[in-house]
């Protein structure tokens, strides 16, 4: 479906071009005094606020200079064979990188909410969010319809047709009788993944195309405007409390990685390592379409790791603030969001009227293998979870 890129109908970079190049001011924080300890006191999250307002508008700059006017404005990353990909500069790569940012300020002022002025903390965090979701929608829609079509290639056998099998079967090549049944069920998912497919692609190319539309405009709303200027103005002055300054930073981190463990050890990581979950499929394929009652607390522990880490990456540094550990258990709770969001996809496109049986058979096949791909991550979740960091001497 061709889609349109229209600039938006006014620059949101107006109004902030001489803040970009000018660095930060870094005497500029509110109640910010010296202190022996950087990890420990309200310095260290001012720096890491004003880097991230920083990074903030300079993928802004890049997003409007590059982007705006043609190609995918909003989209998440490039496809893959697109020209260009993985340049510093492309619009894909600016709107990424004004997402992570925009989500690393948001957690940062959530975790560290008792060191900032609570008005002013509480009024950006929610728009910040705002912002981080819509231009996520674009980008979580295309991959969405990528990877059920990738599944639907690989579950129908794509690469051996119903014609092909007879012609064998004719010439005495065929399968034999303990493998016919397997072929035909085989050869029924082949008929109805096509019209799936195109049922799928039908959908959520629309929902793509109206994620694109609200995204672009979205940065072209007043609304937009009014966060790029806060985190304009947070670029050079955090507000921190009087207090903050003197305020050691680890117990609000470690309240944070505590709330973490609470939520992890409430999840039933002892059915995660079970292969098979009936109660997950007979769900998803009721005729309600309310979201998974399983997949919530998974979800709200993916978000309370991403809290966790953005609090290390204050105390100690985005670099030095890596563990393989949470990034191996953050990748497999990205894993169970894509595969339960496809497998609600699957249902959905199921519950449409008037669809071929064959449709709707390999719609719950395809969901049934979503929801399979949500109980590995689940397992993989809790295999990195359990693994204890070694630490180097």
């Amino acid at each position: 479906m061709a889609q349109q890129h229209l600039d938006p109908p006014t620059d949101p970079t107006a109004g902030i071009s001489q803040r970009l190049s000018a660095p930060p001011a870094p005497a500029l924080v509110r109640g910010e005094r010296p202190g022996p300890g950087g990890t420990a006191l309200g310095d260290a999250l001012a720096d890491y606020l004003r880097a991230q307002a920083t990074e903030f508008l300079r993928s802004l700059r890049h997003h409007r200079e590059n982007g705006a006017g043609g190609g995918s404005a909003v989209r998440g990353e490039p496809k893959a064979g697109e020209p260009g990909q993985g340049g510093p500069e492309e619009p894909g790569d600016a709107a990424l990188a004004l997402r992570r940012s925009a989500r690393r300020i948001s957690g940062t002022l959530h975790t560290f909410r008792p060191l900032l002025d609570a008005e002013w903390s509480e009024g950006i965090r929610p728009e910040l969010a705002w912002l981080s979701g819509t231009l996520a929608r674009e980008h979580a829609y295309s991959a969405r319809l990528e990877r059920l079509l990738t599944a639907l290639h690989r579950l129908s056998g794509s690469t051996v047709f119903p014609a092909q099998t007879a012609g064998a079967a004719a010439d005495g090549s065929g399968p034999g009788p303990r493998t016919q049944s397997a072929v035909q069920e085989r050869g029924n998912l082949t008929v109805g993944a096509a019209k799936a497919g195109a049922l799928l692609e039908r959908q959520l190319t629309l929902a793509r195309t109206r994620a694109h539309s609200a995204a672009l405009g979205a940065l072209g709303s007043s609304r937009f405007h009014a966060v790029a200027d806060s985190v304009a103005v947070l670029a050079s002055e955090v507000p921190l409390t009087p207090a903050a300054a003197g305020t050691d930073l680890c117990p609000l981190a470690a309240a944070a990685e505590e709330r973490l463990s609470d939520a992890v050890s409430a999840l039933p990581l002892i059915t995660a390592g079970h292969p098979y979950n009936a109660e997950a499929l007979i769900h998803g394929l009721s005729p309600d379409p309310a979201p998974h009652p399983q997949d919530g607390p998974w979800h709200q522990v993916r978000l309370l790791l991403r809290l966790h880490r953005y609090a290390r990456e204050v105390l100690h540094g985005e670099e030095e603030a890596v563990d393989v550990r949470l990034l191996a258990a953050g990748g497999a709770l990205n894993r169970h969001r894509d595969a339960s969001e496809a497998a609600a996809a699957a249902a959905s496109a199921a519950r449409t009227p008037r669809i071929a049986p064959a449709t709707a058979y390999a719609l719950g096949v395809l969901h049934a293998d979503q929801r399979h791909e949500v109980e590995a991550a689940r397992f993989a979740f809790q295999q990195a979870w359990q693994r204890q960091t070694v630490g180097a001497p």
